[in-house]
């Protein structure tokens, strides 16, 4: 079984947002990832899908969005990232998701030989452009929902299994220092973290080390719309 990962698909099936207008990586995009997406995974594999999913405002309309990939292979793994509005409570889009998909919020999930746990994140403070209150807020927040998401995953571990722990926003600022999030997964022992969300014209390391910990970049214009192997179990 292999683990992949992909990000900041931004579908919009029933809210049409061309992507392109943001450079040449978006032309027919969605097409090249499902070449990538059915050439590599079977339907033993995982595919982590680290937010930003659909612009959709509502549940109902990114039910369009899901649809397109339910007949994908593999079992997908989705959180929350900063433009899914349509994601209000867990319950409704746990009710909701097509058979295959999965969602995690504060909590975690187990397959054989892994456990995947994971949260949106947010900006890291660099000790030079001011943090505002309201960051600082929504910064404490996702730290203790990153703690919530490990404790989660650390009762759920066997011995063997591998950890990766899914965020949307990168866990680190933009000069890769240490934050409260990357102290967190040293401290939970982390074997890889998956992170979308940077769509910087500069080109971006897609995969880095830190402390044993492997970190990777996952967000499709960035990974040439292909899908990123994390680990084979």
């Amino acid at each position: 079984m292999k683990v992949f990962a992909i990000s900041d698909l931004h579908l919009s099936i029933n809210n049409p947002k061309p992507m392109d207008i943001f450079g040449p990586v978006w032309d027919n995009y969605v097409d090249k990832i499902f070449a990538d997406w059915k050439a590599k995974v079977s339907e033993n594999d995982i595919v982590l899908l680290a937010g930003d999913f659909s612009w959709a405002m509502q549940l109902e309309d990114a039910m369009a969005d899901f649809e397109m990939l339910k007949n994908l292979p593999g079992k997908k793994v989705i959180i929350r990232g900063n433009h899914d509005y349509w994601w209000k409570s867990i319950s409704a889009v746990r009710n909701a998701l097509p058979e295959g998909f999965y969602a995690i919020q504060n909590d975690s999930i187990r397959f054989d030989g892994v456990v995947i746990c994971g949260t949106r994140g947010w900006i890291v403070p660099d000790g030079v452009q001011p943090f505002s209150e309201e960051n600082q807020k929504i910064y404490d927040r996702e730290v203790i929902r990153l703690e919530l998401t490990l404790n989660s995953a650390e009762k759920l571990k066997q011995e063997g299994d591998k950890l990766i722990c899914m965020m949307h926003y990168p866990p680190t600022n933009y000069k890769r220092e240490d934050s409260r999030f990357t102290e967190l997964i040293n401290n939970f022992k982390v074997d890889a973290v998956v992170y979308g969300h940077l769509h910087a014209k500069k080109k971006q390391l897609l995969a880095t080390v830190r402390d044993d910990v492997k970190y990777y970049l996952t967000s499709c214009d960035m990974t040439e719309n292909k899908l990123i192997e994390i680990c084979e179990i």
